[in-house]
């Protein structure tokens, strides 16, 4: 039978094919989230920082509404901002995202970068803006990864989330976190395409039962819609989606170039997050399961790598603080 959930550490199941919101407009979140759970999706995952977390809240509960689905098949994934890592700010921004969704709990709860920044009250400004305040610095906060961690676990301990992970980290935080963590680290979402593969890292996380989850699977083609300062990385390298080792390998096995490199994380037990409004690329991008490459595919796929991160705010930020955090 073809897998199309992962274990969690913590118990739980997880979908091994989602759909990403970020960049998806909150005037359109709802609809385009129902159009995605009509098309067979139950992964969705969001962030405080993707700014549209309650529209999508809502599109989730018009398809429970119509009977479509129940709360218990669908998969929420969201993420705590660097802001609010403290003690006194993290467990009131989670209650605040957790009622923001309005589906009574989160399924997996993440800190979204291991870069606390200082505190800027959500009333004061609503959307944190990227990592810059209003003056556009950038301001460290000294707190420690292990006292966001432990507020995470008084979620899990509390019910409003079923698992936690991070998102971002590397190797030397993880095992750092492994000396104090009393819930399982479960899952570790990271940059993973064939242009930045990071094998020595996802060996890791796995050999210690942590679920990776792949952003940006299709490489550049997830940055070229950002504004100029942050898109000229992704612009200056051939799109993956053009390549010819990808689209041969599609070819081959009758699917498109997205399919296959969904498919090269997801036969390796890495959960994807790819989306679209496009019905047909809605659902091409879920049936990532249903053939195997070979071996030799996989390693073809895989020898494209560069080492080149997207994602990479020290990279557009050389002029702030923040690259310490690079």
């Amino acid at each position: 039978m073809t897998q199309t959930t992962v274990k969690l550490a913590s118990g739980h199941d997880m979908p091994l094919v989602g759909f990403g919101l970020w960049k998806v407009p909150k005037e359109t979140a709802a609809d385009t989230v129902y159009n995605a759970i009509k098309a067979g999706y139950r992964l969705f995952d969001g962030a405080y920082d993707y700014q549209n977390e309650k529209e999508a809240g809502e599109g989730i509960k018009r398809a429970i509404n119509e009977g479509i689905v129940k709360r218990a098949d669908i998969f929420i994934t969201t993420k705590l901002w660097n802001n609010y890592h403290g003690k006194e700010h993290a467990v009131p921004m989670a209650k605040a995202q957790n009622e923001a969704w309005g589906l009574g709990y989160i399924d997996l709860f993440l800190i979204h970068f291991p870069c606390p920044l200082e505190y800027i009250s959500p009333e004061k400004r609503r959307y944190p803006g990227w990592w810059m305040d209003d003056a556009g610095t950038v301001s460290p906060a000294k707190i420690s990864i292990r006292e966001t961690w432990e507020q995470l676990e008084s979620l899990v301990d509390s019910g409003i989330a079923k698992s936690i992970g991070v998102s971002n980290f590397q190797a030397q935080s993880l095992y750092d976190l492994f000396t104090y963590a009393k819930h399982p680290v479960s899952s570790l979402q990271i940059e993973h395409h064939p242009y930045l593969t990071q094998p020595g890292l996802i060996k890791m996380a796995q050999t210690h039962d942590i679920v990776i989850t792949a952003y940006s699977s299709f490489g550049p083609q997830s940055f070229l819609e950002l504004p100029e300062a942050f898109r000229q990385r992704a612009a200056d390298v051939a799109p993956l989606l053009d390549a010819d080792v990808i689209k041969s390998i599609g070819d081959k096995h009758k699917v498109t170039p997205a399919q296959v490199l969904l498919r090269w994380a997801t036969q390796r037990n890495i959960a994807v997050i790819p989306k679209s409004n496009n019905t047909s690329r809605l659902a091409q991008n879920l049936d990532v399961v249903s053939f195997d490459l070979t071996e030799q595919e996989i390693e073809s796929i895989s020898a494209l790598d560069k080492g080149l991160r997207f994602n990479d705010p020290g990279h557009y930020l050389k002029n702030h603080p923040l690259h310490l955090f690079a």
